[in-house]
Order: C-alpha cells, then structure tokens, then sequence
C-alpha cells in the first residue's frame, strides 16, 4: 500500500479498466454495426418471405413466386428504382431532389410530343430528353451550390416550374402514343420499351434499371468522383479546405439526378404508351423512401446504391403482396409510412451509436 491508501493490485486493476471497457464495448457494438450495414438486404429478405407466407394460392401454387409475377414487380419498379439512384447522389451530398417526379413528367410530356407532333426519329428525341432533364438537374445544383438556397427549395420550385413546362408543352392534355410509319405517327421501335426480351420473359424496363443500377454502383466504388460525393456528404467545409471542387460535384450529382428523371420519363411513355403533364405525381416521394430504407442518410455521406437498388424492390414486394391480397389502398400507405419511419428511425440510432 503506498502513501494514498492504494494498492499495487487496485492500481493495476483501474489501469486496466478502461481498455476492457472500451474492449467489451466494441464487442458489443460489432453486431448492431453489421446490421446497419446490411439493413436494406435483411429488411428486403423479410419481407420477401413475408410475401410468401401471406401470398394467396392458386391451383396449389403460391401466386407471389409465379415467375411472371416476380419479373412484372421488377418492370413495375423500374422506374421508380432509376429516379431512386439519381436521388441517392444528391442525398449523398446531403441534399435532396423534390423535382425528380415533374421531371419524368415533363419527359413523358415531351417524348410524346416530339414523335406525334414534330415527327421526330426516336434516336434524336431520345436525345433531346435526356439533354434536358441533364439541363434542369444542373440548374439547379448550380443555384444550391453557387447561390446557397437550400435544395429543398430549389427542388420544390423545380418542381412546380417542370410541371408548368409540361402543361404548357402539351397544351394541358395528355398525349397518346400511336405506332406506325408516316407523320402524326411514333416509330414502331420505341413500342419495344413496352415488350419482353429472352423469348418474352424479360421486360425491356427492367433490363435498363439492372443496367443503370450496375453502372451506379461502380461508380459509386470505383471512382474518385464518387470519393468527392462521400467526403462532402461528410462534411463539406473540411472537403472544400482539402481542394475538393465542391461546386462542380453539387452541380454533377443533381445533373445526374435529373438525367436519370429523364430516363424514367422515357421508360414511362414507352409503358404507358403516352405522355401526360400528370405522369410521376408523388413518384419522388417513392424514390426518396427507397433511398431511405436502402440505408442512406439524409445528413450525407453515408450510403450506398446497392443499398437504394434493394429498398426499391423491396417496396415493389411490398405493393405486389398488398395489391394481391386486395388490401385496401388506404391501409397501404399507412404500411408504407410504417416502414419509412422505421428505417429513418433505424438510421437515428445508428448515428447515436
């Protein structure tokens, strides 16, 4: 015992404390962080075994694994799933892209009308739409990045603003999609948008998500563009200090979304086989939930497109089983809200930890 009253085993006792406190806490720590990183794929698998439980069944077969019916949830989803990549980006850089659903309306809007209306090849108004969803994705990083109005505001006037061009364009009237040769009629090629491939079992949409999906997610880790994205979704002043172009990555990534808005568009009058000012209301809410419950933060910098590709499916599970089981529409939302909020509410505890 020296001169305090301690003795030598009590000093060696509280020294060695502290590291199997901090050593018992990362043990403990080590499977809550292992389900945060694989939160979208548990949830994805639950509730895909859920659909089976409760799928309905027919002649002896469980109707939700009927293979058409699994390839028509993918087709359905589509869509939603390419503006859920685009907004993955923006929320990666803690921002947010409220206008992505006007903008698959305006492209909607704006397909049809180049065809039917100015007897335009498919080649050049495919081009032309996605120039300009390109376009007003990067107006509007550029007036968020460079002005410094917030992104929620940018977007919601965005949104109102492609809305108006699409009514305006159309003149207020959706515009039907009809196939053939000669003016006042859309080439017969762009119907393929809505057809199978591998004998009639693969829909076209799906194909383009799959794909728009991958090269996502090798961007997303493989370039350094994508290191830019994280490090500023992270904590922008610091990435700014360490000469990340800060204002041309904003404007990159909305660019991106809306590009990808765009696309969707596109997809949409192929399925729909018409454009209409009214096409995507509420579609951005969907995409921004799918980033959610895929795993990404709104504060930024954290994330993943796998993560976003897997929330996107699962909502489509989700809608199919409903819908399958004649749930009433009212109650599917109420569903929905459920499960956005658990994943947002996820994502908080993950960060306290």
């Amino acid at each position: 015992m020296n001169a305090e009253g301690t003795t030598t085993s009590e000093k060696a006792s509280e020294a060695a404390e502290p590291e199997g406190t901090e050593g018992s806490r990362r043990r403990r720590l080590i499977i809550p962080e292992r389900f945060f990183t694989f939160q979208s794929y548990v949830a994805l698998v639950l509730v895909f075994l859920a659909a089976v439980i409760f799928s309905p069944r027919r002649d002896g077969g469980i109707v939700f694994l009927d293979s058409d019916n699994l390839l028509n949830i993918v087709r359905a989803v589509s869509e939603i799933g390419i503006l859920a990549v685009g907004v993955t980006f923006v929320i990666l850089v803690a921002g947010i892209d409220l206008s992505v659903g006007a903008v698959l309306g305006l492209a909607a809007t704006g397909t049809a009308s180049l065809m039917m209306v100015n007897d335009m090849g498919m080649a050049l108004t495919v081009l032309t739409i996605l120039a300009i969803g390109l376009t007003f994705g990067a107006a509007q990083g550029y007036l968020s990045a460079r002005l410094g109005i917030q992104a929620f505001i940018v977007t919601l006037a965005g949104m109102q603003i492609a809305r108006g061009l699409a009514r305006i364009w159309s003149g207020g009237q959706g515009i039907p999609l009809a196939y053939g040769e000669g003016p006042g009629l859309a080439p017969e090629t762009f119907a393929l948008l809505n057809s199978r491939t591998f004998n009639g079992t693969v829909p076209i949409p799906a194909l383009i998500f799959a794909a728009v999906g991958a090269i996502a997610i090798v961007v997303v880790r493989k370039t350094v563009f994508a290191r830019h994205i994280y490090a500023i979704g992270g904590n922008e002043r610091a990435a700014r200090l360490s000469g990340i172009p800060v204002l041309r990555v904003k404007i990159a990534v909305f660019a991106i979304s809306g590009l990808l808005a765009a696309l969707a568009g596109i997809i949409h009058a192929g399925q729909l086989n018409q454009g209409s000012p009214n096409d995507g209301m509420t579609y951005e809410l969907d995409a921004i939930a799918a980033v959610v419950i895929g795993g990404t933060s709104l504060m930024g910098g954290v994330g993943t497109v796998s993560g976003t590709l897997a929330g996107a499916l699962l909502l489509g599970i989700l809608n199919n089983i409903l819908a399958l089981n004649n749930i009433d529409t009212n109650v599917q939302m109420l569903i929905k809200g459920g499960i956005i909020i658990a994943a947002a509410g996820v994502q908080t505890f993950r960060s306290r930890k």
